[in-house]
């Protein structure tokens, strides 16, 4: 495995799976090149359907489709993918139960330059709350890889993030991705991080820094933010002075709310690394993990202030 985007990491992951699975189509809205997809067409025009500037049709002809026992999936930007076409989402495709897979890329300030139209920061809160769907968030290219593998193998509807910044390898040569199933990237005693997505590589950075100055954290990664593993969280509640959730989202509705929804019994507090509530400017990713609170110095610093 080598250091890549996660929509990269989709791209190339479709062409791996498609001789394994041809049973399989993807679906695009003018945007292989943004989604990686582009990939897959090259490969396998074929099973390539390109549906234009129509994020709404696309949701809708691709339910129908799924009627044929072939698994579209359905790939654009996440703001699309969240907001404009919803509806169909919610009533085409969850409603029916259709096995429909949406995976979408850019999403949250990894987006950067694109801005505000494109930076999807609530598209994690959305699809949770539809009934059916499952939300995952992986968090480097060997997850990608298996949760596009296992989301072929199971029936439903599916919502997945991608990335547009190249992120490092964390998960282990040996790590299997079960839906539901969070896993403890670095064991620790005082404090949990809990992080999804790009920056679950940030919370791993921030707790060996944090080690250096003797705090002793444990990095968990939520790559399914629903159904969450709520066994796993609850378990490190018991054993944590406090947690910290980590996400590139907005604070309301997505792994802070799951965290706090799936621990609600637990006497322990959870603060969050999240956006605040408010919409970014245009910017390279850093910058604005920077600017809006998302950065390993953010983790870090809440860390340290709460730990005293």
């Amino acid at each position: 495995m080598s250091t890549e985007s996660l929509r990269v990491a989709f791209g190339q992951s479709l062409v791996r799976l498609a001789y394994k699975y041809p049973n399989f189509v993807v679906f695009d809205a003018d945007v292989a090149g943004g989604t990686c997809t582009h990939f897959f067409r090259n490969d396998f025009p074929d099973r390539f359907i390109q549906c234009g500037i129509a994020e709404q049709n696309m949701m809708s002809a691709a339910a129908g489709y799924s009627l044929s026992g072939i698994t579209p999936f359905v790939t654009c930007y996440a703001v699309f993918a969240s907001m404009r076409a919803v509806e169909q989402a919610r009533n085409s495709v969850a409603y029916p139960d259709f096995n429909v897979k949406i995976v979408a890329s850019h999403v949250g300030l990894d987006v950067g330059p694109d801005g505000v139209s494109h930076q999807a920061l609530e598209d994690l809160a959305i699809f949770r709350a539809i009934p059916n769907f499952t939300v995952i968030s992986p968090a480097d290219e060997r997850e990608v890889l298996q949760a596009t593998e296992v989301m072929l193998r199971t029936h439903g509807p599916t919502y997945m993030r991608t990335g547009r910044s190249p992120v490092p390898d964390v998960t282990p040569a040996d790590y299997q991705f079960k839906i539901g199933k969070g896993v403890v990237l670095k064991d620790g005693s005082e404090v949990t991080i809990v992080a999804t997505g790009i920056m679950v590589h940030r919370a791993i950075a921030a707790a060996q820094h944090l080690k250096n100055d003797g705090i002793n954290a444990k990095v968990v990664n939520i790559s399914t933010i629903k159904p969450i593993d709520r066994p796993l969280l609850q378990q490190c509640a018991s054993h944590s002075r406090f947690m910290v959730t980590c996400e590139d989202h907005n604070i309301y509705g997505g792994l802070f709310s799951s965290v706090l929804e799936a621990i609600a019994d637990a006497p322990v507090p959870v603060y969050p690394v999240a956006v605040r509530d408010c919409f970014a400017e245009s910017g390279e990713p850093l910058a604005l993990a920077q600017k809006y609170g998302i950065s390993e110095a953010d983790i870090i610093n809440l860390i340290k202030s709460k730990h005293n």
